[in-house]
């Protein structure tokens, strides 16, 4: 693999960036010396609900404190924490204490940056919601990155297409085209209005003991839909909801860091940031290629070991798109997501 020349302006970021560390680094060390150890209370369970800076709201899982919430700084000898970490911290007021170690983790989702480190965004989830509705336009390069992340981390992967109160049939041919070929490999897809109500209780009993976090691009409803979810809020208790750009129908973010929500009688929920890009570039070629569960029967199956799948003789995976086993879209974005690997 080759190293990726740096622009100036990559190399100034990429500075800024690590100055930044240092001075959250600094911030949490001197947080750290100001928390009075001989006050802190027993340890005791809980879960990460939410993430903000350098402070956590942990939800207590120990029976006296069942629910509780409170905001906690995390010891430095620990790792970056995500939403669903599950944690042990101690108390050392009412409502503040620290957290001073991490369990085993499941599973943990992150996205890497444009330096390809990684950022956790949601660790134990068991599945994951890809959110897409008819606007903003979806694109299945997108829904595709994220099924070949969650084929990667072993996570059940559903398709929520909401807002079905907005589908316009000739406009949206080609979504739904695409949510048959989705279909048809086996994803689940699920319909819903978060607005009528249509149905959420057909995905509500789909999440059920599920911890799945909702994915996709700013404006697609993922806040509204797990508030509709949710129901019967108050209103300090309801996720922040934003609305479409009238200039290109694109979405607004509003949700600015992972956060998790309990359902009624079924499973968690994460709610994540809007993210418009979701690159893969910690990924080799083949991590991809499996990403794409309907290729499987055709891995070795070509004349050349190093196939590419381009125009090669005897190619088993193009010959089975001709054959309309494997649709030239899922084929196509494919070679998209290839290109953008740093190879």
């Amino acid at each position: 693999m080759s190293k990726r020349r740096l622009t100036q302006q990559q190399r100034v970021r990429i500075d800024r960036n690590q100055a930044q560390r240092g001075r959250r680094m600094s911030t949490a060390a001197a947080a750290e010396k100001q928390i009075n150890t001989e006050s802190l209370g027993p340890q005791q369970s809980g879960i990460v609900i939410c993430h903000y800076g350098q402070q956590l709201e942990i939800e207590s899982s120990a029976q006296e404190t069942l629910g509780k919430v409170y905001r906690c700084f995390q010891r430095t000898n620990l790792p970056a924490l995500a939403t669903g970490d599950r944690v042990i911290f101690q108390a050392d007021s009412e409502t503040t204490g620290v957290v001073v170690a991490l369990q085993e983790r499941s599973s943990l989702m992150s996205r890497p940056n444009q330096q390809a480190n990684l950022r956790p965004i949601a660790a134990n989830v068991t599945a994951v919601a890809i959110t897409i509705a008819p606007l903003p336009e979806p694109f299945p390069n997108l829904i595709d990155r994220y099924l070949v992340m969650a084929q990667y981390l072993g996570l059940d992967a559903i398709i929520v297409l909401n807002k079905i109160d907005l589908l316009d049939a000739e406009r949206d041919a080609g979504l739904e085209q695409s949510l048959a070929n989705y279909s048809r490999i086996g994803y689940p897809v699920i319909r819903v209005s978060s607005q009528t109500g249509l149905g959420l209780v057909e995905l509500k009993e789909q999440l059920r003991k599920e911890t799945v976090v909702f994915v996709g691009q700013s404006g697609v409803g993922k806040s509204s839909l797990i508030n509709s979810l949710r129901g019967g809020l108050d209103a300090d208790d309801i996720a922040a909801v934003g609305g479409l750009s009238l200039a290109r129908d694109k979405g607004t973010h509003t949700t600015t860091a992972a956060r998790l929500y309990h359902l009624p009688g079924s499973g968690d929920l994460i709610d994540s940031p809007g993210i418009r890009e979701f690159g893969l570039w910690h990924m080799t070629p083949q991590m991809v290629f499996d990403g794409f569960v309907e290729f499987a029967p055709y891995r070795g199956a070509c004349r050349f070991r190093d196939c590419k799948h381009e125009s090669e003789p005897d190619c088993a995976l193009r010959q089975a798109v001709e054959a309309g086993e494997v649709s030239q879209q899922r084929l196509n974005s494919y070679f998209f997501l290839l290109s953008s690997l740093e190879i």
